[in-house]
C-alpha cells in the first residue's frame, strides 16, 4: 500500500484490526515512512477514544453518529453499527 490515499482510506479499518495480515503489515510500513499518514492515523485513533469517553451512559443521537461516521471517511448507513 504504497499509496496515502489507499492507506488512509483502510485507517479506520486498520484502527478496528478488520485487515488480515498482509493489509495491516501494508499499513505499519506505510505509516512508518509517512508522517501525513502517520499524523492522520493519530488523529483518528484519539478522536474514537474522544468520542467513546464522551458517550459514555447516554445514547448517541443518529445525527450525531451519522456526522461521526461522515467525518471519519466511514460508508453510508456505518453509523448504524459503530459502537
Amino acid at each position: 500500500m504504497a499509496d496515502c490515499n489507499e492507506t488512509l482510506d483502510e485507517l479506520n479499518r486498520f484502527i478496528d484490526r478488520e485487515l488480515d495480515a498482509d493489509g495491516c503489515a501494508a499499513v505499519e510500513a506505510h505509516l512508518a515512512r509517512c508522517p501525513d499518514c502517520l499524523s492522520a492515523f493519530d488523529f483518528h485513533a484519539e478522536l474514537r477514544v474522544v468520542v467513546a469517553m464522551k458517550c459514555q451512559g447516554d445514547p448517541v443521537p443518529p445525527a450525531l453518529m451519522a456526522r461521526l461516521a461522515r467525518c471519519l471517511g466511514l460508508p453510508e448507513g456505518a453509523a448504524d453499527t459503530v459502537g
